[in-house]
């Protein structure tokens, strides 16, 4: 009985003596902890090929697992993304993706949920790389107007960090954005946007409707090819231009899930949510449809983003996706961190991440 006495007692003066040290604990974990985390730069440590990984696999809804929309993707050496919802650039950190390294984002439609981290992201890209020109944002027609209220609503904080800085680490030459326009295509057709260092990425039109311009993107390098939804109804477009990718990542919302959402708000006696969630259905695919368009296509894999309403609690994916694994077998239903590899000149298609 004494010794377990002795043991107790002993626990007890380590418990405190580790609890009045704790500031100098923390002090060296952070000093050993910060230079590993602070230089991560995991585009340089990737093999060569098309990697894919979602800063934000959710929509307009806040959830713990699903930031704004955004999908970073990394060819040879570049590093692009696709939209920029709310946190995702601040996921880059943990992916190990330095915003500094961002060549430039391509923006699917100017739906607030899909451009609303774009100030931040420029931020963080002007502040720790070594740019001396604007971060690029590609989009169809009205990319111009998003990006110059940007710039406007931004303009104090050039001037504030320039004054602080200096031009050796915040430049007002590199500071903001810079609108890169092009034509959406019509159905069937494709727009080359961007080309260099071995990738190549073309637009497509999708059906967002009413929200127009709206478009995906298909991404080639190292005879490996990707495409991204951006938001949009099943589209005959995608399935056309789909056909035979390695990885096709489409949006996905749950008619059954929000339609139970809408009952709740009119129990609740919120005519205005009950509405909304009664109309957004009309504009995006449910998950059986993309797995229809992905089989339709003969996609390698299936990756959905932007899923809609937030998966939350236990079970809640299978319900979500309601069969769709029956229809397309190979699937991911994606969260922050969700990570793949195209290695180039292969077939091999690598879930590198499961999430943050």
């Amino acid at each position: 009985m004494k010794k377990w006495v002795v043991l107790i007692v002993l626990i007890a003066i380590g418990a405190a003596a580790g609890y009045s040290q704790r500031a100098a604990i923390a002090e060296r974990l952070m000093a050993a902890v910060l230079p590993a985390r602070m230089g991560t730069d995991q585009v340089a440590a990737l093999d060569d090929g098309l990697h894919v990984a979602l800063c934000g696999a959710g929509g307009p809804m806040p959830a713990p697992r699903a930031s704004g929309p955004c999908i970073a993707v990394v060819a040879g050496d570049q590093l692009f993304l696709v939209d920029s919802g709310t946190n995702g650039p601040r996921n880059l950190n943990p992916l190990g993706y330095p915003a500094g390294r961002v060549s430039g984002v391509f923006l699917s439609h100017f739906h607030s949920d899909h451009i609303d981290g774009l100030g931040e992201l420029a931020t963080f890209r002007w502040a720790t790389g070594n740019e001396l020109t604007p971060l690029p944002v590609y989009g169809p027609e009205g990319v111009e107007q998003v990006v110059a209220g940007f710039n406007a609503a931004y303009s104090q904080d050039f001037i504030y960090r320039n004054a602080h800085h200096g031009d050796n680490v915040a430049p007002m030459s590199a500071a903001g954005l810079i609108a890169k326009p092009f034509v959406t295509p019509a159905d069937g057709e494709l727009t080359l946007v961007y080309e260099g260092g071995g990738l190549v990425v073309e637009a497509l039109r999708v059906d967002h409707e009413p929200v127009s311009p709206a478009v995906g993107y298909r991404f080639s390098y190292g005879g490996r090819t990707l495409l991204i939804s951006g938001d949009t109804s099943q589209s005959d477009n995608i399935r056309f231009f789909a056909r035979g990718v390695d990885l096709l990542l489409h949006e996905a919302l749950s008619p059954k899930l929000i339609g139970m959402m809408e009952q709740a708000a009119d129990a609740l006696g919120n005519p205005n949510l009950a509405k909304i969630m009664s109309e957004v259905p009309d504009y995006h695919a449910s998950p059986r449809e993309a797995a229809e368009t992905a089989r339709d296509a003969g996609v390698g894999h299936l990756l959905y983003y932007h899923v809609v309403p937030p998966i939350i609690v236990p079970g809640q994916e299978t319900l979500w996706l309601n069969g769709s694994e029956d229809i397309f077998p190979d699937l991911t239903v994606g969260y922050d961190g969700v990570s793949f590899s195209l290695p180039a000149n292969s077939t091999e298609i690598i879930q590198t991440r499961e999430g943050l």
